[in-house]
């Protein structure tokens, strides 16, 4: 079999589809053929590293998959009896650490021969397993079992490109088999997203990827060449790159749903209709929501807790505030250590910040702003262009086009 990338390519999906034949009818029968689920699982990643550009990223999975198990067997075993706080965090930061490499390295600061461990797949890993490893602390996760965490890392269909399930909830689905009738129900709705996903990522990712983004970005470097520090054609840039990214990690996250589904697991959706959100908060509730709430539960909250119950600052909404500029900091460090990731958390952690004054400012002045369908309109054609504006930071063109002519 070839090298082949997780729903890059429509041969990918004939063998996987094929290869969870006998899954399925024995999830059909009401059986779940766990050491088969592994077997299937692994023969595909393999096949992600299967030539000589991945095959050390194919090891640096395998000794990270090894580090990550360790890391949370050894907590869990310990959190049985104690619940020491600074265990808690060294063992975090022992989870993320792998990752934090990377990132590093990607950015110069440290040798290149650290990006081996950049696999792909590897930041959707690190929330699961530093996820799995605060669900402990919190009580969430009680015992460590060996193949059912194995089943939870390498669960193959989102190893990608997420989404991002939380170990307590995967372990559930992943205990017994659905219903039939609810199985059924799984596979009729597998075959709608994968229909969906190929009409988003083969179809529309494809044109504005590969046909309208790259030619209003040729058109902005024309402007560029000849001095210009900005150039209308990012606006066309702005529309083409948001439509792409969507349709792109859609599909993707669709992709990844359906084969779940297959497989017996109900895997989080990661995207509900984001583009008609009415502030920047709601986007965040169906753009990414795995993402969104991972970070939410794990970071905004935990920080906010702690702020709060520290008394560092006694005023809840500078406390909201400054855990909005972390969290969505975080979240763009996560992305990579460049300007205009950082400059795009930033700029969502604003958005936040201004949407809730907005809140404040109307209910002590309540009247003073009437509430009707052209207000929830404008309200979503503003959220959407600050969206777009932002998506033109995060893609790097702007580093580009800036300081790249």
């Amino acid at each position: 079999m070839p090298n082949l990338q997780p729903y890059a390519d429509p041969n990918y999906f004939v063998y996987l589809l094929l290869a969870l034949v006998p899954l399925a009818v024995g999830l059909y029968f009401g059986k779940r053929f766990v050491t088969y689920e592994i077997l299937v699982s692994l023969v595909f990643i393999f096949l992600i590293f299967d030539d000589k550009g991945h095959s050390g990223q194919g090891i640096a999975l395998i000794l990270y998959s090894i580090w990550q198990f360790c890391l949370a067997w050894g907590y869990i075993t310990y959190r049985k009896k104690y619940n020491n706080g600074l265990v808690f965090y060294g063992t975090v930061a022992l989870s993320i650490l792998p990752i934090v490499l990377v990132r590093l390295s990607g950015a110069g600061i440290f040798h290149a021969q650290l990006s081996l461990l950049g696999f792909l797949g590897i930041s959707y890993l690190t929330f699961r397993s530093t996820g799995m490893i605060i669900e402990a602390r919190d009580g969430a996760v009680k015992d460590f079992h060996p193949v059912m965490f194995l089943r939870f890392m390498l669960f193959m269909p989102t190893l990608s490109s997420g989404p991002i399930d939380r170990y307590s909830r995967f372990a559930k689905d992943a205990a017994v088999a659905p219903e039939r009738s609810h199985y059924i129900d799984m596979l009729g709705n597998a075959t709608k997203k994968l229909f969906l996903g190929f009409v988003y990522k083969f179809i529309l990712s494809y044109y504005f990827g590969q046909m309208v983004y790259p030619y209003f970005q040729s058109m902005a470097m024309s402007d560029a060449h000849h001095g210009m520090i900005l150039s209308w054609w990012l606006i066309p840039v702005a529309y083409s790159y948001g439509m792409y990214l969507f349709f792109d990690f859609a599909g993707y996250s669709l992709f990844a749903l359906a084969i779940s589904y297959v497989m017996g697991i109900e895997s989080p959706i990661n995207f509900n209709k984001p583009y008609g959100s009415k502030n920047i908060k709601e986007f965040w509730n169906r753009w990414h929501m795995s993402l969104s709430f991972w970070f939410r539960d794990f970071v905004f909250m935990r920080f906010v807790f702690l702020m709060l119950k520290k008394k560092w600052i006694k005023n809840r909404n500078t406390v909201s505030t400054i855990a909005y500029f972390v969290n969505m900091l975080v979240m763009g460090l996560w992305h990579g250590l460049t300007w205009y990731y950082v400059l795009y958390g930033l700029m969502h952690a604003s958005g936040m910040a201004v949407n809730d004054a907005w809140i404040r400012f109307k209910r002590k002045h309540k009247g003073l702003v009437p509430h009707n369908k052209f207000t929830e309109g404008f309200a979503v054609v503003l959220t959407f262009h600050f969206v777009l504006l932002t998506f033109l930071v995060f893609c790097g063109f702007l580093d580009t086009f800036w300081f790249h002519r």
